[in-house]
């Protein structure tokens, strides 16, 4: 059945689900977005898990068993995310196979903790990637500088990446590099680079929200009608802005000679994500995200509201690489008024690590609270 979601892949976008859910996957819910949908791919996080096993009932009785068994809150943490993650792998399987590993990609995140932890960071993807043991598995690791490096040495060690939490040119900049370098490591020492996969997500809604937000501060604190105008027009621009210039960074870096050679010998492009797409501002439209990022090589990792919102009234043609000279302007125009990109895109990055820590506490916390809950039913 064809909709505007479905027809996204003729723009060259490939939409992914950001979500897993239990019920779902039981339910055939799941299995049916796959279906009718057009999704090719899932990515979740922290919060995603959190907010699933807290509620309902669908994790209970492989909790009762894992508590049976004396497991400790990470280990049952451990136990049931990867359960999940092997069952949508494996749905996911087929469109891997068709796809020759562009999509049918499922991720897991490694623990917010190790954010600042190279070596954690690097051991636990090891650990998962051989514990999920599955090939169209992403290990997600945020673009923090410590782990830049372990993003490297993981994808030379074979492991594909999503790297989460991109929000400046800098870091993209960065990570560009890491998967570079990384295939260029694999292809001197003569190992396959034809299934490497990559993606960088970058966040876009979040963007907006905290420009907006220094916005409204500055056309409060003016007394002055037509700088107040001025700001206001500035508003809702920038996550855009932002996300095309990285397109356009994208396209040179992957249309350059360097990775021309690696693309002789099998390698793929590392496709820029676009995640946090769901609109915030009520005032703005409820696709907006959506509709103006849409390009080939893109992927868009989008929750239910959005999926169902695009299918219904989204707009599929390609926008994302539309003006992207007046993007540039619209990040020149802000710095003009005293909006420091770097500050907002650090400050960014800083509350994307804790937002996710506070997750995984408040995940740990939910699952401690069940095993009491358990301990006392059987009392």
């Amino acid at each position: 059945m064809s909709n505007s979601l479905t027809q996204l892949k003729t723009q060259g976008q490939s939409v992914w689900y950001d979500n897993i859910d239990r019920a779902q996957l039981a339910s055939g819910e799941f299995k049916r977005m796959l279906d009718e949908d057009g999704i090719v791919g899932v990515t979740a996080n922290p919060t995603i898990f959190e907010k699933s096993i807290s509620a309902g009932h669908a994790y209970d009785e492989q909790m009762k068993q894992l508590i049976s068994e004396g497991k400790s809150t990470n280990e049952i943490y451990e136990a049931l995310v990867i359960q999940d993650i092997r069952t949508v792998a494996d749905l996911l399987r087929p469109i891997y196979d068709r796809t020759n590993g562009q999509d049918g990609y499922v991720s897991l995140e490694v623990s917010p903790e190790l954010a600042h932890d190279t070596d954690g960071t690097l051991s636990e993807a090891r650990r998962f990637w051989k514990t999920v043991n599955r090939p169209n598995l992403m290990i997600k690791i945020p673009a923090t500088p410590a782990g830049i490096p372990a993003i490297e040495q993981a994808l030379t060690d074979g492991i594909n990446i999503n790297i989460t939490l991109i929000f400046s040119l800098e870091s993209y900049k960065d990570v560009t590099e890491a998967y570079l370098s990384a295939l260029e490591n694999r292809n001197a020492e003569g190992k396959d680079i034809s299934r490497i996969a990559s993606v960088a997500s970058f966040f876009v809604s979040r963007v907006d929200t905290l420009v907006d937000k220094l916005l409204d501060d500055k056309i409060k604190a003016s007394s002055d009608a037509s700088e107040k105008e001025k700001l206001a027009a500035l508003q809702g621009k920038a996550a855009i802005a932002n996300a095309r210039v990285v397109y356009k960074n994208f396209q040179r870096i992957f249309g350059s000679p360097r990775f021309e050679t690696l693309k002789h010998s099998g390698a793929h492009v590392q496709r820029p994500l676009w995640a946090s797409t769901s609109t915030k501002n009520p005032a703005y439209r409820d696709v907006l995200y959506a509709e103006e990022l849409i390009g080939p090589d893109t992927v868009d990792t989008m929750p239910q509201s959005t999926i169902k919102n695009f299918s219904d009234h989204g707009v599929a043609a390609r926008t994302v690489d539309k003006n992207q000279k007046g993007a540039q302007a619209e990040l020149d125009a802000l710095e003009k008024v005293g909006i420091s990109y770097d500050q907002v895109t650090q400050q960014l990055l800083d509350e994307g690590v804790k937002k996710f820590a506070d997750s995984f506490h408040q995940l740990f916390a939910g699952i401690e609270s069940k095993h009491k809950a358990i301990k006392e039913a059987r009392v």
